[in-house]
């Protein structure tokens, strides 16, 4: 036989208390003999008990029971919809704790991307200045160079004048001698 599974809250609610009911035993109750000095069991046939009222009695019990089940029932399924609600409620604060945590760990991150890439233009104008640097040291160098060798060349022609004046009055000498 092959089960359908019920699709309306009705449906679910008769096959829950056709699968949860239990299978209760006749109730026994005592009542007073119509001497109303000994008890005596009304359940001594199963319907009816052998005297009056015993079966209104067992209905109001049934009924009591049936009543007891349904609030059960019910009860059970509050329980189960305000679990099912808790369970959300926890996940949707651990999404906003993760979503919060990830903000600051995102916004750190970006962070240091941004500071990574002005580590990385700072280092490319220190190469550029290093290399500027060195340019203007060989320059300078250069044209300390070219001082030196101007002095040089000064001098040079100072020695150079002075040779030729020493060698002009040699030649006079020798010349007017």
């Amino acid at each position: 036989m092959v089960r359908r599974h019920p699709s309306s809250p009705l449906e679910r609610e008769r096959e829950r208390e056709r699968m949860y009911s239990p299978q209760l035993p006749l109730a026994r109750t005592r009542v007073l003999s119509p001497s109303g000095s000994e008890p005596y069991l009304a359940d001594r046939h199963p319907v009816g008990g052998g005297g009056g009222g015993g079966g209104a009695l067992e209905a109001s019990l049934l009924g009591l029971i049936h009543d007891h089940h349904h609030s059960k029932v019910l009860l059970r399924d509050r329980a189960e919809k305000a679990k099912k609600d808790a369970i959300r409620s926890a996940a949707a604060v651990s999404d906003l704790l993760v979503q919060t945590v990830n903000g600051g760990v995102q916004e750190a991150f970006l962070n240091q991307k941004r500071i990574e890439l002005e580590i990385r233009a700072l280092a490319a104008t220190v190469s550029r200045f290093t290399k500027q640097t060195d340019h203007w040291l060989a320059s300078t160098h250069a044209l300390n160079s070219a001082v030196k060798e101007i002095g040089d060349f000064e001098n040079w022609s100072k020695i150079m004048d002075y040779d030729c004046k020493s060698i002009n009055a040699a030649i006079r000498n020798i010349h007017q001698a």
